[in-house]
């Protein structure tokens, strides 16, 4: 009788013990930009951690859109990656900056076709967009309560990087104090992540003041992490940009406390398995037959991006008849390009926001200032030009321009009093607001266009080794 009460006890330790350990799995994305060819390796992985892990929670932690056309151009913009990710399953999305590439009501109509939640506590969108975004969401993961908490960085003027009018009516309010508001999630929730689209140095600096978050799904600055570092307590997960690298996430609660937590990067690249229903998906928004029109032959590869910067700021010049060209250097979107055909999709991929082409007239001094002001904005990258070259001084201290010398095409300095005609895409010029006569206008005809019709026009083209500017730290 004796043995069998001691029996009956240990179980009942045993049952007790392992019903207050619980764990909590997490599989991550950030950055993806329309990667749609990497959904089938990704659904793969995705089925087989839920074979698993019945309760997995997937998330992205935004910039889900803009980068491959077949998503873009898509007769629905950006529909492709909502399809793919709803099959997928996942459960929320952080708003990143390339979220407002659909414009407004574009990207109102995407949040009303997904069937995951889309998360940002530092924006207040007007009523009238119909968009529904939500500060946070609380999921039920196998028992244990998740509050995830979204927000999303703000640039120099205080907004999103996107164009200015995609802002319009949406107030954005300072990442940290509004993430400071909801601390209220540690007492309502087990563990409290915060899906962030801040980028890594800011998600390890913001980490020190929240110590009641667990865990910092991160994005945006598209920094490779070798699974998750440990900040503050704080777990830190990111992959770099274009789907090549997911994250698996396990936090092990006792007694409803987190005791501890670990992160291991899953290389999507290498999956050589994948879900079928995705692939035939992919197959059929790929096909789309104007995207493989050849438009001109590169004699030799594109190595880096300045070569190509240096053949947009060309085109701008050669189908519109202007000056000089300036293009800010985030708006080229691939690194590199092979030699040979260059097509339609190309293009796309290259330059995919549409944004319009956009004459300037301004003296050579004006040219100059809307140079630091679009460098200033744009992460402290100096955009690159056309029709001249530029010498730059840069303060290795805080990043500044500390001087800025502009060449013509005779090598001689460019007259500082002369007026140009400069021709720049919409985004660069919004970007680059200065105190000059004439702020632009729009001259009817997007920069893919112009770029396209440029290529059409050349039919063969060689950029290897072609620079533009000279930096000087």
């Amino acid at each position: 009788m004796k043995k069998l009460l001691f029996s009956v006890l240990l179980l009942f330790v045993v049952l007790t013990t392992s019903a207050q350990k619980k764990e909590v799995h997490i599989l991550s994305i950030n950055d993806p930009h329309a990667a749609i060819g990497q959904f089938p390796r990704l659904g793969y992985v995705a089925d087989s951690l839920r074979a698993l892990y019945p309760d997995l929670l997937i998330l992205s932690a935004g910039d889900n859109r803009s980068g491959d056309p077949i998503n873009d151009m898509f007769d629905i913009p950006a529909y492709p990656m909502v399809a793919l990710m709803n099959q997928v399953g996942f459960h929320a999305t952080v708003v990143g900056n390339h979220e407002f590439d659909s414009n407004q009501d574009g990207l109102a109509r995407l949040i009303g076709l997904s069937a995951f939640s889309t998360l940002c506590a530092n924006m207040e969108p007007d009523a009238k967009w119909k968009m529904h975004v939500k500060p946070y969401q609380k999921f039920d993961v196998g028992g244990v309560m998740v509050g995830v908490l979204g927000v999303t960085a703000l640039g120099s003027m205080g907004t999103p990087e996107s164009h200015p009018k995609r802002l319009t009516d949406i107030k954005f309010m300072d990442p940290l104090e509004t993430i400071k508001q909801y601390e209220f999630l540690r007492k309502e929730c087990d563990v409290v992540l915060l899906l962030s689209h801040l980028g890594y140095n800011d998600d390890v600096k913001f980490s020190a003041d929240l110590p009641w978050v667990d865990i910092i799904v991160g994005g945006h600055s598209h920094t490779q992490l070798e699974g998750g570092e440990i900040h503050n307590g704080i777990l830190i997960t990111q992959n770099m940009k274009s789907l090549k690298n997911a994250t698996h996430s396990t936090l092990v609660l006792e007694n409803g406390k987190v005791v501890s937590k670990k992160a291991e990067r899953i290389a999507i690249d290498k999956q050589g398995n994948k879900n079928a229903t995705l692939a035939e998906l992919v197959r059929y928004f790929s096909e789309n037959p104007a995207f493989k029109r050849v438009l001109a032959v590169a004699e030799t590869p594109f190595d880096n991006n300045e070569e190509l910067g240096c053949m947009v700021c060309d085109a701008y010049m050669a189908e519109t008849g202007a000056d000089l060209s300036y293009q800010n250097a985030g708006g080229v979107r691939i690194d590199s390009h092979a030699a040979g055909n260059m097509t339609v999709g190309d293009v796309m991929q290259m330059d995919p926001f549409q944004n319009d082409a956009v004459e300037v007239s301004v003296t050579g001094k004006e040219l100059a200032d809307m140079l630091i002001s679009c460098y200033d904005n744009d992460k402290q990258r100096f955009p690159y030009v056309g029709g001249m070259t530029c010498d730059v001084t840069i303060n290795p201290a805080d990043g500044k321009i500390k001087k800025l010398v502009l060449f013509g095409k005779d090598g001689k300095k460019l007259n500082l009093k002369k007026t140009y005609r400069v021709v720049s895409n919409s985004y660069t010029v919004a970007v680059s607001p200065t105190s000059r006569a004439d702020q632009g206008h729009s001259i009817g005809i997007t920069t893919p266009d112009l770029i396209k019709n440029y290529l059409e026009h050349q039919g063969r083209i060689s950029y290897q080794g072609k620079k533009c500017l000279n930096i000087i730290k």
